[in-house]
């Protein structure tokens, strides 16, 4: 099977967006109480806002469960206060669940937190239990810049975190690494303030012994990991020159890729230098670019073709990649899947080989 990781829902009826519009209007008028306020979408906007879009290019391209969160764009946690993201938070969540529901074996959730700038991460555990053991999520994005471009937060390898850290490790839920839109003008937020995070939270884990305190502790740095592939070697000596572990030692059981890299030649990479076990099928549809590339007549976020076209790998490392993975950093969509069609392990071996690899005996 092919579990697509990294998966907003961008095509959200736009209901959605009219509360936040509102909810922002209202933060200028102190004098208009705060209160979290309805979301009202019909069940038939959902599925209309999903039916030819996501769940059009899964079935287009061959994939079968995507791993659904809120737009990340949208989590605005530099606009308000700990109070609006909390509502804001829910909203969006509430709606994933929703989705997760009507179409249960297309969608798994994963949530947006609660963040807000100078508000300490414990301030975001009620919901991530929220998400977790009411809506059946299993996973959340963690946004390391909640300033929105400012960067004002400690570093992901700060104490200041490890509250949060102790509950995912409690929950057995790995985090996305995914910043939202920024308000700084020098970033734009797809183009550069995305890639940047990553590359920064990668460089971030390689200076710190964050996972000697949490061995469990997973996160998926998305977009292919930003620039950190294309320089591999000048983290590999900056490792080397740091005193810490070579690269592969320091990622194996903690830090993991996406695929969202948008040509051939950058997933060659991808596939080449990072350790396959540590690289997850995703493709961020429908997300960052919805256009056809001129050169090959596809979609550039189509990254399955990319993957099955790489020469470098095996059919066992396209397991890995396309589901194998994905059921290693995300424990509980194990559960889920056995309640789903893809439950009957001898089905998934029939689906797989039908795409053209085969399953490895492990």
């Amino acid at each position: 099977m092919v579990i697509d990781c990294h998966g907003h829902y961008t095509t959200a009826p736009k209901a959605l967006q009219a509360y936040r519009d509102a909810q922002i209007a209202a933060l200028e008028n102190r004098s208009q109480p705060r209160t979290k306020g309805i979301v009202d979408i019909p069940d038939d906007e959902i599925r209309a806002s999903l039916e030819g879009a996501q769940l059009k290019f899964q079935r287009e391209r061959g994939t079968d469960v995507t791993i659904f969160s809120p737009r990340a764009a949208g989590m605005g946690h530099h606009i308000g206060d700990a109070t609006t993201s909390l509502h804001w938070s829910q909203q969006c969540n509430d709606l994933i669940h929703r989705v997760c529901g009507l179409y249960s074996d297309n969608f798994i959730g994963v949530c947006q937190l609660p963040q807000s700038p100078g508000v300490p991460p414990d301030n975001c555990i009620d919901e991530l239990e929220r998400c977790v053991n009411e809506l059946g999520f299993v996973g959340c994005n963690l946004n390391p810049d909640p300033s929105g471009g400012h960067w004002t937060a400690p570093p992901l390898t700060d104490r200041y975190w490890y509250p949060l850290y102790e509950k995912m490790v409690e929950l057995d839920v790995p985090a996305m690494v995914h910043v939202s839109s920024s308000c700084n003008p020098n970033f734009h937020h797809t183009g550069a303030h995305y890639l940047n995070a990553d590359t920064t939270a990668f460089m971030q884990f390689l200076t710190a012994d964050l996972f000697k305190d949490f061995p469990a502790l997973r996160f998926i740095i998305p977009h292919g990991g930003g620039a950190v592939p294309y320089h591999w070697g000048r983290y590999r000596g900056l490792a080397q020159d740091l005193n810490r572990p070579p690269l592969g030692e320091l990622i194996r059981n903690n830090v993991f890729f996406d695929t969202c890299v948008y040509h051939q030649a950058g997933i060659d990479l991808l596939l080449k230098i990072v350790p396959i076990d540590n690289i997850l099928f995703g493709s961020e549809t429908v997300g960052a670019i919805r256009s056809i590339d001129p050169e090959t007549g596809h979609y550039f976020d189509d990254t399955k073709r990319y993957i099955d076209q790489a020469r470098s790998v095996n059919d066992a490392d396209k397991e890995k990649i396309f589901e194998g993975n994905a059921r290693k950093v995300y424990p509980r969509i194990n559960a889920r899947l056995k309640g789903s069609r893809y439950g009957d392990a001898r089905a998934h071996r029939t689906m797989n080989v039908a795409r053209g690899f085969q399953p490895s005996e492990s």
